[in-house]
């Protein structure tokens, strides 16, 4: 019998890298979207416009307890993978209530639909490295304390107890992953590993010339997205559900993130970033670097796709990007 598997937040990098592997491995593949996104697929369906005619796309919300519990009832998953959420950090800071609210009801929407439709599914959600904020050690583990310093890891937090507690109270197939920062060509524009790759390409066609970062010594624990959907699918083959830290264990610091996509421009980052504190976050004394030992020992996973791989991959489809840009413009 052909598995089905319901993903939330299908539109997005994760989204469409699951779907893809998913399709690959043989499941009917649905995604909750909403009704604007269907009306406007050039914009809205992009990431996964090569794989439309292969997935079933099905209009609802997260924020609608019944338009869950209709789309449930319709599609009797056998896995599903709560990755929808609003998850830029920065704008976590803006606009908390949103966040908030998106996140945290939205995660309870879903598990409660999962617990009264499907109860014998598995259930996967979607947690974040934010939910450590400002850790106390690194690297962190599965054991390292939640300490979150933003609305979006607060959400987070709040969405990992959740989905714990239907497990342990409703004897639930329901795990999480805490994930680790993983990028993509797929990246939105408005994450600082996209900026610095478009900007490098920008650059190097003259249609932008310098970049303003924040403090660039940050690090951070950069992964590929198609490796931790990877890890999001082992996690729900298991005997027996589990919570587990997706990462490299590697950090890299923006700096050497801006080095590498530079010089696969042929540019030097030096000439052209310019550090500006409007863009500074708060200090962090300890990086937020993960362990991955469970994943490796218990699903066999581990990451891939090198640093220096990842960055070379967002800035070639950059470059491609702007120049078949550049080219329709003269046209």
């Amino acid at each position: 019998m052909v598995k089905k598997a319901l993903i939330t937040g299908i539109t997005g990098q994760d989204g469409s890298y699951l779907a893809e592997l998913l399709l690959e491995n043989g499941y009917d593949v649905y995604g909750v979207v909403r009704q604007i996104t269907i009306e406007d697929p050039t914009n809205r369906l992009k990431r996964i416009r090569h794989i439309c005619d292969h997935v079933h796309l099905l209009p609802g919300s997260i924020d609608s307890y019944p338009s869950l519990y209709n789309i449930f009832s319709r599609v009797q998953p056998d896995e599903v993978y709560h990755l929808a959420a609003q998850s830029y950090v920065s704008y976590s800071f803006e606009d908390e209530y949103s966040i908030i609210n998106t996140n945290i009801n939205g995660t309870h929407h879903v598990l409660s639909t999962f617990k009264e439709i499907v109860p014998n599914a598995r259930f996967y959600y979607a947690g974040s490295s934010e939910m450590f904020g400002k850790a106390a050690t690194s690297p962190q583990d599965e054991s390292t304390p939640f300490n979150p310093r933003s609305s979006y890891g607060i959400s987070k937090v709040a969405g990992f107890h959740l989905t714990r507690n239907y497990r342990d109270a409703y004897n639930l197939y329901s795990c999480s992953g805490i994930l680790y920062n993983h990028e993509s060509p797929r990246r939105g524009f408005e994450f600082v590993t996209r900026k610095i790759t478009s900007h490098a390409a920008m650059i190097k066609y003259g249609l932008k010339d310098k970049l303003e970062l924040g403090n660039i010594d940050a690090e951070r624990d950069w992964g590929h997205s198609r490796d931790y959907v990877r890890a999001m699918s082992l996690m729900l083959q298991q005997n027996t559900p589990g919570d587990y830290v997706i990462s490299t264990g590697a950090p890299h610091s923006v700096r050497e993130f801006c080095r590498t996509a530079f010089a696969v421009a042929g540019l030097n980052y030096e000439d052209y970033v310019v550090e500006n504190e409007k863009f500074y976050r708060p200090a962090e004394k300890v990086p937020l670097v993960g362990n991955p030992s469970k994943a490796k020992n218990e699903l066999g996973w581990q990451a891939e796709v090198a640093f220096e791989a990842i960055v070379a991959e967002m800035v070639e489809n950059d470059l491609r990007h702007f120049r078949d840009h550049d080219s329709g413009r003269a046209m």
